[in-house]
């Protein structure tokens, strides 16, 4: 905490009893017969006010130029040792033990006043003398009987009427009231009949009667005197009638009977309390057990008592006729003053005494009789002034408020002390406020200083929350504007002495914008600790958003000066003076954007300050083009065409592409500093901002082909090969940074401000056109250096393929080394280029070797069919297909499979399929495709036939039942058919002898039954034959000519129930058999000339069922209704 010297504010740091009235006697003295204290009346507040302005005035009067040594002689004179006597007669007088754990003999006290005092020993024997000739003080004990619980009841009705008597006797006065165990005395206090025997009021009808009454009783010598209380229960004479109304329970019936039994007018005893004053301490404030006199009912209830030893006729020659408060004030302030000097730690002061200092204020307090409400107002009095010339720790202040408040509502101050109190707070909040506004130079914004800015906030609003203050201060006075104010106040100042701080030198144009950078730097920095530190201390406290208060106050004081500077300038724009101003120009930016955390919105003078900066805009533009395209430039000649690294993590590009990367961030980062708030201008800054960085790029390609041209001349083929894939690299890595510059440059929100403005026509026709043209640029060279790298690499994969077709080549090598030399080629030639180019490169490669290899191993497979050995052929063209999917895939990290997988890789690989199988596969295949038709096959056109079908494992047999056709086909002239059914199992190599079955002819009839059942041998393994199925054909029966054809169909045995499907477990034969199913197929017709399969078998021309089973179809296509259609 700073000094009194340091704020304009700080109220007089002189002891708080210094020049002070003569103080008014706060306390009464007791009545006879122990009446309570009386409190002195209320003073009005304006009585009080004008006594505290009289005061200070009184203080202003005092000499300020007296000379120093003579001052602290007076000091010591007038002020310490009335107070040094007053303490040696309070260790001389002293009754009852302090509070603190420690007991202090008298010497260490002695020692411990006369160092904090600072007294010699000569005056302290001279002190000590004269304190010993004084008269002694009357020794007494203040009792306060504040309540009681719990007691007995004694009457009728179940309560007591109770009182309480007190003494203080001494053991000689005891004695004559002892009597003997049996009976032991019942009444000491009351039978004593002593002078000094005092009595509170009687409390009707009650077990917890209150009575805050208090009583002073003296004594000579607290050696064997005690303190005696007795509690009794109030008896008068009541008549019968009334007695046997109260009577409600057995209980009061009893207690009736009893009192009859004894004396009338007999008061009952209720319980006692008797203590030594030796055990006790100076202050007692403690709930105590009555005690019985027989142990009939030990449970009598408890009684709240408050015990303190005091002085009365105290000498009043030791301070000159100073009141005890203001003597308290001295000797605390200057106890405090000797502990913080003997403290070696720079800690700020937390309220500690030590033990010594602690016992002698209790014992001063207590003899003097001051209320806790006295000494608490000491204590503020004494630390509110400390606080403003030493380090005192703010929660020790806090801590006295809270007292304060809390005694305010409970005892009345004198008017003196009110006044006091009223000035102390008036001129606490005044220097809090001068601190205030100097809180940036008194409280860093760090960890350890807030908090303290924190505490002092909370006092001030605590002061003003004070019912205290309110009373004393009936002026309004609003907090929050006046720590606002104080906020305003010191801004204003802390900028006027920055500004002088940053003066320019000299009058020339670039000194004055480095003052003025400097300043608005300094300002900045100061605006942040508001926003991220003070804010929160200030919010939380007092309700003040002090970010707001400085910001407002900052941005007039800012928008001012900049306008003053930058009118000198006006005309006399250049380079070097616009590039010094971009910095004055970037620290407002960042002022105004802090604009956003403001709670109360207005009008900012800062609000158009870019409209100040028109004239240097071209400058910064130009600026940044010109050195980013002179950083390019150096960039390709200095330019190896070399990988910057290898190894795990390889970076494939070169040094001049990551330079270009770097190189055009910062026009992109100029784009966000700048922030251009007008819509129409910022849409023509981003447009010269895309249009230079599109400029940039295409310069690049041009130098960087020259590069390339440069470094190959001279090279080895392998070295060119290897500089084209960085070079083709580099452009990729290009392509990247420009697809990112709308995202960079935020075209999304540039496009939102202008929409008003500029239209979205327009818009797309400017800026994505500009981007357009660069990357087709881009595009078109990375094209070419890829067909460069290609056009080697298909040459050799032609000469590969067509290496396997030569015939006599066919025996000699298997399918899986004829195509091995196809495949080290491209793997060696694959994995340079993958470890040489960035993926999408690599990939861009990729594509067009993959669809020139489908091609080149189309044109072969397209060759006439009735060579001799092509089947053998086509498989080696297959096998070399799927290896090379597989190398063009790489499992997931080449060519994606919807790229390999495209129409003519289709066409490829379903031809060299076919043509690879023998005669037996294909015919597999064809029925495959049949029963396929067949499921896909819907509607009745040509009509239907209906079969009951089973497999039994059992028997090997598979029964057919024919039950009927239905919507033949009439193909009679008169208008009916003579059908019958033909059942034939296929493929006839794998059912060689199985002959097939018809049903009897049903003449005359589109709609024949037929009811007949057919039995076929045949095992489960041929029912799962690929292809195998029934097959069922429709005839009409002619006597003179070929039978017509009605329609087929095809059913897959191995979905006729009782066929086990291949996975099942052996013993699923001995499961039985399936019961049939009735199955209703739709007859179809076959087209003509459209199976694939049925052409590749007529090429088969020395195989006899490839042959017989292509003699059949066709001649089922001659017969079929679709060959009319067509």
């Amino acid at each position: 905490m700073m000094s009194s010297g340091s704020c304009c504010c700080a109220t007089d740091t002189a002891s708080p009893y210094a020049g002070a009235e003569a103080a008014l006697d706060t306390h009464a003295s007791p009545q006879q017969g122990g009446t309570m204290l009386q409190t002195p009346q209320q003073l009005s507040p304006g009585h009080v006010r004008k006594l505290g302005l009289t005061r200070k005035r009184d203080r202003r009067d005092l000499k300020e130029d007296e000379n120093p040594e003579e001052k602290a002689r007076r000091h010591k004179e007038f002020e310490l040792k009335p107070l040094y006597k007053e303490l040696l007669y309070t260790i001389a007088h002293q009754l009852g033990k302090a509070s603190c754990p420690e007991v202090f003999t008298q010497a260490q006290l002695h020692r411990y006043i006369q160092e904090a005092f600072t007294m010699t020993d000569d005056e302290h024997s001279s002190l000590m003398e004269r304190v010993q000739g004084t008269e002694p003080p009357v020794y007494c004990l203040m009792a306060t009987i504040k309540e009681a619980k719990g007691i007995l009841g004694k009457d009728v009705s179940g309560l007591s009427d109770p009182y309480c008597l007190l003494t203080i006797m001494v053991d000689e006065e005891q004695r004559p009231c002892k009597q003997t165990k049996a009976k032991p005395c019942k009444s000491v206090v009351k039978d004593a009949a002593l002078d000094n025997t005092y009595q509170t009021d009687v409390k009707k009808q009650t077990l917890n009667p209150i009575w805050n009454q208090s009583f002073i009783m003296e004594f000579a010598n607290m050696a064997g005197a005690s303190f005696h209380l007795e509690m009794w229960d109030r008896d008068e004479e009541v008549s019968l009638t009334q007695k046997l109304e109260e009577i409600k329970t057995l209980n009061s019936l009893r207690r009736m009977i009893k009192d009859a039994k004894k004396e009338k007018g007999t008061d009952d005893f209720l319980g006692r309390i008797s203590i030594k004053l030796q055990d006790l301490h100076c202050t007692e404030d403690h709930w105590y057990r009555l005690e019985p006199r027989t142990e009939t009912y030990p449970d009598r209830g408890q009684c709240h008592l408050n015990l303190k030893f005091i002085h009365k006729e105290r000498d009043g020659t030791l301070s000159a006729g100073r009141s005890a408060y203001i003597n308290y004030c001295g000797i605390l302030q200057q106890f405090v003053h000797a502990y913080i000097s003997k403290q070696k730690s720079s800690s700020p002061w937390k309220g500690e005494l030590c033990g010594e200092a602690q016992a002698l204020l209790e014992q001063y307090a207590t003899q003097n009789d001051l209320s806790p409400f006295l000494q608490d107002l000491g204590k503020w009095v004494a630390y509110s002034k400390l606080y403003q010339s030493l380090e005192v720790d703010s929660s020790v202040l806090l801590q006295q408020l809270t007292s304060i408040e809390y005694h305010w509502h409970q005892q009345e101050l004198p008017h003196q002390q009110k006044q006091e109190l009223g000035d102390s707070l008036h001129g606490f909040l005044q220097h809090g406020l001068c601190l205030v506004s100097k809180y940036r130079d008194i409280f860093l914004p760090t960890p350890s200083s807030t908090p303290k800015l924190h505490t002092l906030l909370r006092i001030l609003v605590q002061i003003c929350k004070t019912k205290a203050f309110q009373k004393l201060n009936p002026a309004q006075f609003e907090l929050h504007e006046e720590v606002a104010d104080a906020v305003r106040t010191g801004t204003e100042e802390w900028f006027s002495i920055k500004k002088g701080l940053h003066q320019p030198m000299t009058k020339e144009l670039s000194e004055i914008v480095g003052a003025l950078s400097r300043l608005i730097s300094e300002v900045q920095e100061d605006i942040k600790h508001n926003k991220d530190v003070y804010n929160r201390v200030f919010v939380s406290a007092v309700q003040v958003d002090v970010f707001t208060v400085v910001y407002q106050r900052f941005d007039s004081l800012l928008a001012q000066e900049v306008r003053q500077t930058l009118c000198v300038m006006e005309g006399q724009m250049e380079q070097v003076l616009a590039n010094r101003l971009f910095s004055v120009y970037l620290s407002l930016q960042t002022i105004h954007q802090d604009k956003a955390f403001l709670q109360k919105r207005g009008t900012l003078e800062l609000t158009y300050f870019h409209e100040l900066f028109r004239e240097a805009l071209p400058y910064w533009l130009q600026q940044a083009f010109s050195t980013t395209q002179e950083r390019v430039k150096r960039a390709v000649q200095v330019d190896q065409l070399q990988p910057l690294q290898s190894g795990a993590v390889p970076i494939k590009h070169s040094s001049s592409a990551v330079d270009l990367v770097a190189c055009v961030q910062p026009i992109c980062q100029l784009w966000e500093q700048l922030c251009w708030p007008d819509p129409e201008e910022a849409f023509m800054l981003m447009v010269k901002l895309t249009e230079d960085v599109c400029k940039i790029v295409v310069n690049y390609c041009k130098l960087l082909k020259e590069r390339v041209r440069v470094l190959t001349e001279n090279s080895e083929y392998g070295s060119a090969i290897n500089m084209l894939c960085v070079v083709v690299n580099d452009l990729e890595h290009l392509r990247s940074l420009l697809s990112r510059l709308p995202s960079q440059l935020n075209w999304a929100g540039l496009k939102e401000r202008t929409q008003h403005v500029i239209g979205e026509r327009q818009f797309h026709n400017t800026l994505p056109s500009q981007l357009q043209q660069a990357q087709d640029v881009l595009n078109k060279e990375t094209r070419s250096a890829l067909h460069t790298l290609g056009r080697r690499l298909n040459t050799d994969i032609e000469t590969h393929v067509r290496s396997m077709a030569t015939r006599k080549r066919l025996p000699s090598k298997s399918t899986e080394d004829s195509a091995a030399p196809l495949m080290r080629f491209l793997e060696k030639e694959l994995e340079y280029m993958n470890e040489n180019l960035v993926q999408e490169n690599f990939n861009s490669l990729l594509t067009p070797l993959w669809n020139n290899s489908v091609q080149i191993l189309l044109q072969e497979a397209s060759q006439p069919q009735h060579q001799e050995g092509f089947m053998v052929y086509c498989q080696r063209l297959l096998y070399t297909l799927q290896c090379l999917e597989q190398c063009f895939h790489a499992e997931g990290n080449g060519l994606p499979l919807n790229t390999l997988h495209s129409s003519e890789y289709k066409t490829l690989k379903a031809h060299l399929s076919h043509n690879s199988l023998n005669s037996f596969q294909l015919m597999e295949k064809f029925f495959e495709k049949k029963i396929t038709e067949q499921n896909v096959f819907s509607g009745e056109k040509y009509g239907a036939v209906t079969l009951l079908v089973s497999y039994r494992k059992s028997e090997q047999k598979l029964r057919v039942e024919v039950l009927n056709a239905v919507n033949l086909l009439p193909m009679d002239s008169n208008g009916f058919s003579d059908p019958f059914v033909q059942l034939c199992l296929e493929p006839s190599h794998v059912f060689p002898e199985a002959e097939p079955r018809s049903t009897q002819i049903k003449s005359c009839d589109l709609n024949p039954l037929f009811d007949e059942v057919f039995d076929f041998t045949v095992s489960v393994e041929q029912c799962r034959s690929p292809g195998a199925c029934l097959m069922v054909t429709v005839l009409d029966h002619d006597t003179l000519r070929t039978d017509d054809f009605e329609g087929e169909a095809f059913l897959a045995l191995k979905s006729i129930p009782g066929v086990p499907p291949k996975d099942s477990a052996d013993g699923a034969g001995l499961q039985p058999d399936a019961p049939p199913a009735q199955i209703r197929l739709p007859l179809m017709h076959p087209k003509p000339n459209n199976d694939s399969i049925l052409k590749l078998l007529e090429c088969r021309k020395g195989e006899r069922e490839a042959q017989a089973l292509v003699k059949k179809r066709r001649l089922r296509e001659k017969q079929s209704q679709e060959n009319n259609q067509s």
